[in-house]
């Protein structure tokens, strides 16, 4: 009878369309924190009703009887709940496990959040920003996946201009159930597999200004067969692309000089090689240690000095923190993931 109702109450209109497993999971457990709430105060409010009508007083010479504890019933009242709030905490930590856990071979699409707008860059070089309809009317940015495939977002907020300012921003769609806050200086992931096609709204949940509510974009899911025909650019939207984004990662190694110090068959030089860089553990001079991942290579960039691999000179690399753009960056990092 529970469950009826749990599927009653997740199908129900009052949430968002649920495109995922993980957003119906959480429409369950939503529906099953809603159900036994309901249950919890039909019992508690209901009883002192109850008890408040059975047990009046009738006449102004009655006296409130002596009540001893009954340890069997604190017990219980106590336990219950008890055991339906591990439950639902066991049911979330599930839930967030899956929201949290990232397929190895999943689609990587780079997010970048500006001042008010969303950008999306693949792989293949494809930059998808927003238009303007024949009308004149903005058209927001529109992210095109497959269905049934799972897809990595690297997200990071940008400035809109070398003059701008980066502030924080927070990618949220409702339909998906996940939502990431895109910081500046850095990059966060967020994870998801749509098992609905269709056209889903994407809003950014955190207030960044005077542009906040119109910051809006698109996560169109469509077939496989149709996503492959977009890539090779036989839908709109698909045309062909100048330059991979690891290519113009190998360009920006080559326009920042890093060819000078950093070489890419594994053998040292000035600083460390970039040839297995991506994903291996680095040793530094004063003993820590660190994963080679996005924010590892980006604050090596920025910051050089701080944490200098073992065996190699403090001071040698001049810091870019104000010269390098962020997609100089993404690029970088795409071309270094290249280098195995």
């Amino acid at each position: 009878m529970i469950s009826m109702f749990i599927a009653m109450a997740s199908a129900s209109t009052f949430m968002p369309p649920a495109a995922t497993q993980v957003a119906k999971q959480l429409n369950h457990l939503y529906a099953f924190m809603l159900i036994s709430s309901v249950i919890s105060f039909i019992i508690l409010v209901g009883g002192m009703i109850y008890f408040v009508y059975k047990y009046k007083r009738k006449t102004a010479n009655d006296k409130t009887p002596y009540i001893s504890h009954n340890h069997t019933l604190e017990f219980i009242w106590s336990f219950i709940p008890f055991v339906i709030f591990m439950a639902c905490f066991a049911w979330g930590a599930y839930i967030y496990k899956e929201m949290r856990t990232f397929d190895e071979n999943a689609l990587e699409i780079n997010v970048y959040g500006k001042k008010w707008v969303w950008e999306f860059e693949y792989k293949d070089g494809r930059k998808i920003t927003n238009g303007v309809d024949a009308n004149g009317k903005l058209e927001p940015a529109t992210m095109v996946v497959p269905v049934n495939t799972p897809v990595k977002l690297l997200l990071t907020s940008v400035k809109l201009s070398p003059e701008d300012k980066a502030v924080l921003h927070s990618f949220f769609v409702p339909a998906f159930r996940v939502k990431q806050d895109a910081l500046p200086g850095r990059y966060t992931a967020l994870t998801f597999t749509a098992d609905e096609k269709g056209l889903f709204q994407v809003f950014c949940a955190e207030y960044c200004g005077t542009g906040h509510s119109s910051m809006m974009a698109k996560i169109k899911v469509v077939s496989k067969e149709d996503f492959d025909a977009w890539v090779l650019g036989e839908e709109a939207g698909g045309a062909p692309k100048e330059m991979t984004l690891a290519d113009k990662g190998r360009a920006a190694y080559a326009k920042w000089a890093c060819i000078g110090c950093h070489t890419l068959d594994g053998s040292p030089s000035t600083g460390p090689s970039w040839k297995g860089l991506w994903g291996n553990e680095r040793s530094f001079n004063d003993g820590g240690k660190a994963v080679a991942d996005e924010n590892y290579i980006r604050e090596s960039i920025m910051d050089p000095n701080k944490h200098v691999v073992k065996g190699f000179e403090p001071n040698k690399m001049p810091t870019f923190k104000g010269m390098i753009s962020d997609e100089d960056i993404t690029a970088i990092i795409e071309f270094i993931k290249t280098l195995k």
